[in-house]
């Protein structure tokens, strides 16, 4: 992605003595806008044992709501948000804009992002779920409520069932990654995936709707549960020193929703 400025664009359980692992199904939605994609379902790339369940779920983080970045002079008229049943998956990315920015002119820098994305791309709404700053800030990106499963226009082909967190500035080799900014977004991703009970370390399978992406609709691919965009698009985003921090934020985030550390092999 450019700065121009950027783009990236229980369930019900049915339990048989105990002895069947969970299957989980969701009911596909048709999205009808400018891009539009076909919701499909998404699966634990390793089904769940069959032990007495736990949920694990993190605090919500604070975040401030797009009123902090977002007049009446800028936003534009857009269709209502459409939702999906859970998040699964949380796809990471970067802004591909200046690291040099004062932590006070983050909501002109989202601003900034909001007007190419809607003004220049013709889009409804900023792609992101949700924007980090270098302080460790969170935003509130895409409209439809922080605690609801917003269908995002973040990482094509795979907006369905997943968040968007993007990271303001630019982290390619060598950039260095501010703790404040990996620790919100660990926070983040702890608490959206909590209503599904996701573990953060785990990977999930998620199919695409989208042939533009690195695989062709319709086809089936496992991702880490926090993935990078190139994960799942053909891009350098989220950059690479971003990308070496997942390992990080994924341990941090299962932490934070109180499971067990990994045992070292």
């Amino acid at each position: 992605m450019k700065w121009s400025p950027a783009w990236t664009r229980h369930r019900r359980t049915a339990r048989l003595s105990g002895v069947l692992p969970a299957l989980t199904a969701v009911v596909a939605l048709l999205l009808f806008a400018r891009g539009s994609e076909r919701a499909v379902t998404a699966q634990p790339a390793h089904p769940a044992p069959s032990t007495a369940h736990v949920a694990h779920r993190a605090p919500r983080p604070a975040i401030l709501p797009r009123s902090a970045w977002l007049d009446g002079a800028t936003q534009r008229r857009q269709p209502p948000p459409r939702y999906d049943d859970r998040v699964v998956a949380v796809f990471i990315h970067h802004t591909d804009s200046p690291n040099d920015y004062d932590c006070a002119d983050s909501p002109r820098v989202i601003r900034a992002l909001y007007s190419g994305q809607t003004g220049g791309r013709h889009w409804d709404d900023i792609g992101y779920n949700f924007l980090v700053d270098r302080c460790g800030t969170i935003y509130e990106g895409r409209a439809g409520g922080m605690d609801r499963a917003v269908t995002g226009a973040h990482t094509q082909g795979f907006n369905h069932r997943s968040a968007g967190i993007a990271a303001l500035g630019t982290f390619t080799a060598g950039a260095s990654v501010p703790r404040a900014m990996t620790d919100a977004i660990a926070a983040l991703a702890a608490w959206k995936l909590g209503p599904s009970d996701t573990d953060p370390r785990a990977r999930v399978r998620l199919t695409s709707t989208s042939g533009l992406s690195r695989y062709r609709s319709g086809t089936t691919a496992t991702f880490p549960t926090v993935a990078g965009h190139d994960d799942a698009y053909r891009t350098t985003c989220p950059g690479a020193a971003l990308t070496a921090t997942l390992p990080t934020i994924r341990a941090k985030a299962a932490r934070l929703q109180g499971r067990t550390p990994a045992r070292s092999r």
